[in-house]
């Protein structure tokens, strides 16, 4: 048993732990008896947020009920500490307003702050965010920055379970500076050409577990930044999408790295990406380390398997430089499928910090039923098993 498998069963152990102790809410605060209604037109904002307050406050294990209906959230932030565990179980859909400049300066639509013990469980939310894709779109410079749909800022011990999130105007769902999270059963849509909808995005966070997730959106199914440790993530579908990236990295100078990451047991179909880890190309002390991507699928994937280290979007504030994230010991084992391009492999690592300790093991990647090839710059590794296309390493 390796250390990462040992690390998954203790973090997913622990969550299962956290979501029976935490189900036995011993009071019950339904929204309906704080005022909200349920026809998706009146504003439900202030009754959801008296409920948590409410909730938030009491001394005892607390479920907060959304039953059956259509409710109307503007920007919304439940902010610990509290006193308590809190379940909140989500029956009916909230939606956000029409006018997609009620939340798109806020930055954030529903945010949890500061929250030890909190679950999410099911529920559908609703951002709207054809118009701001819309504004985004036409070039126009008077549009908001956008919101992400449900952000977990400063949050430990969290279950996010049976959530659909649907046509986020940015990221839906983001996990900043968590400890002890677990996604499982998550859904997420968004239209294929709808800009920066990532899926789910994970930063300064450690021990997170992402299961059985369904992720079909405009940008990253999953993204990964920097300070991300320990992160398991299994039985993902992705596509269309950009992929699951790591990065992109080193965007600052002084920055943390990426280390402890499995993907296992997924599949990507039509995805512009497969698994992708990218930095820019400038100095920066980022690093990418003990990462293991296996038992993994492609169809019609752009790029299957890729390492950019020379990310430098509209040339700004990198020509003529390398990048000086250095990645090592990554692991591409079982994957197998097809390529929409001829490279199937593409490693074009950092001629300043070449990468190390990279290891391939039975890839059968093909590009259209014909046969695929590799590209390798400033990288060194190992083979073993049927590797194909050919190697370059």
């Amino acid at each position: 048993m390796t250390k990462l498998t040992t690390l998954f069963i203790i973090f997913l152990f622990s969550s299962i732990l956290l979501f029976i102790k935490s189900s036995n809410a011993s009071t019950t605060y339904n929204v309906l008896t704080f005022g909200a209604k349920p026809n998706g037109q009146i504003d439900a904002t202030q009754p959801f947020l008296n409920a948590w307050g409410a909730a938030c406050t009491s001394v005892e294990p607390t479920m907060i009920y959304v039953p059956k209906g259509r409710y109307l959230i503007k920007e919304a932030t439940f902010r610990g500490p509290c006193k308590n565990k809190i379940i909140v179980k989500i029956d009916g859909t909230l939606v956000a307003p029409l006018d997609y400049w009620d939340i798109g300066n806020s930055g954030y639509w529903i945010l949890f702050i500061k929250v030890n013990g909190i679950s999410v469980i099911g529920g559908n939310i609703d951002a709207k965010g054809d118009g701001f894709w819309a504004c985004r779109k036409s070039g126009n410079n008077n549009c908001p920055v956008g919101a992400r749909s449900i952000t977990f800022n400063w949050a430990n011990d969290v279950v996010i379970s049976g959530l659909l999130s649907i046509n986020s105007q940015v990221t839906h769902l983001v996990i900043n500076s968590c400890n002890n999270v677990m996604v499982k059963n998550v859904k997420i849509i968004a239209p294929d050409q709808s800009p920066n909808t990532d899926g789910i995005h994970v930063q300064s966070s450690t021990n997170i577990t992402i299961i059985g997730c369904r992720i079909k959106t405009g940008d990253d199914c999953i993204s990964i930044g920097p300070g991300t440790r320990n992160l398991w993530m299994e039985k993902i579908l992705c596509g269309p999408g950009h992929g699951i990236s790591i990065g992109s990295l080193g965007r600052e100078y002084e920055e943390d790295g990426v280390q402890n990451v499995t993907l296992s047991y997924s599949i990507f179909t039509g995805s512009d990406n497969g698994l992708r880890i990218k930095s820019w190309a400038r100095p920066s002390t980022s690093f990418v380390k003990n990462i293991n991507y296996r038992n993994i699928v492609m169809k019609y994937v752009d790029n299957p398997i890729i390492i950019d280290q020379n990310y430098c979007p509209n040339s700004q504030d990198c020509p003529q430089q390398t990048s000086g994230v250095k990645i090592s010991e990554v692991i591409y084992k079982n994957i197998e499928g097809t390529s929409t391009t001829e490279v199937a492999m593409n490693f074009d690592c950092s001629p300043s910090n070449p990468c190390q300790g990279i290891q391939i093991q039975d890839i059968k990647l093909t590009y259209m039923n014909k046969k695929a090839k590799s590209f390798c710059n400033n990288i060194q590794g190992t083979k073993k098993g049927v590797i194909l296309p050919d190697t370059c390493i």
